[in-house]
């Protein structure tokens, strides 16, 4: 019972924050999951988790959803989410890890090196969506992967974030088929996942609220910041 408490609590502190940036929840849920539920049961418990809070951020924002970008993405999500899924048990998560919180870094500096980078073309994110699959599904969530290519589209507040939330909701499924063929989805697992989704779908409910009161400089400001510190959580946790 302590534990889906702390869990719970955990889940929707996390999910206001991955509401109002975009991402962020799962790469901080992760290290507490492991630490509560053990590393191989973690990743698919945090991927029903992320299910759950994605779902609530869609139907919060549907209003405002791009779904050229989200059926580009979900054209390399699929498989890509479906290949890194198959490689968990055996790929070398620590080595992948450092590289990511490198790039995530190196984006933001370059964003503020070109304020007004290329729009990206509507097929750039068929390739984000193979790559977040992949890093996804072995990573547990590679959220803000994401964020500097929807940022670059020119989507702000409640389009990025349904959109986003979209996206990843495709490759989310994926995973968890994937899991299942792979007996990772326990009756253990299935448990926590339920017993966790009130929180996450609450804590997605409130970041709304936030963000319908920034404007979009703040707003792309504030992913900017979590991308330096998801970033430089990636690399230490390497």
């Amino acid at each position: 019972m302590l534990t889906v408490l702390l869990a719970s609590v955990a889940a929707f502190g996390l999910a206001v924050l991955s509401a109002v940036a975009g991402f962020g929840g799962g790469v901080l849920l992760l290290p507490v999951f492991t630490v509560l539920f053990g590393l191989r049961a973690a990743v698919p418990i945090l991927t029903l988790t992320q299910l759950s809070s994605n779902g609530a951020r869609v139907w919060l924002n549907r209003g405002e959803l791009r779904a050229p970008l989200i059926g580009w993405f979900a054209l390399g999500a699929v498989p890509g989410a479906v290949a890194g899924g198959l490689l968990l048990a055996r790929a070398p998560l620590a080595a992948l890890t450092p590289v990511l919180g490198g790039f995530l870094v190196g984006v933001v500096v370059w964003r503020r090196l070109r304020p007004a980078p290329q729009k990206p073309a509507n097929p750039t994110f068929a390739a984000v969506g193979a790559v977040s699959g992949a890093g996804s599904a072995l990573l547990g969530s590679v959220g803000p992967l994401t964020a500097p290519f929807f940022l670059a589209a020119g989507l702000t507040r409640a389009a990025y974030i349904g959109t986003e939330a979209a996206s990843a909701l495709t490759m989310h499924l994926a995973k968890i088929a994937t899991y299942g063929a792979g007996d990772l989805l326990t009756a253990r697992v299935w448990l926590y996942g339920a017993a966790l989704t009130p929180a996450t779908v609450l804590g997605a409910w409130a970041g709304k609220r936030i963000v319908s009161r920034l404007d979009d400089r703040v707003f792309v400001l504030l992913v900017e910041a979590g991308l330096v510190v998801a970033g430089v959580m990636f690399v230490l946790g390497g």
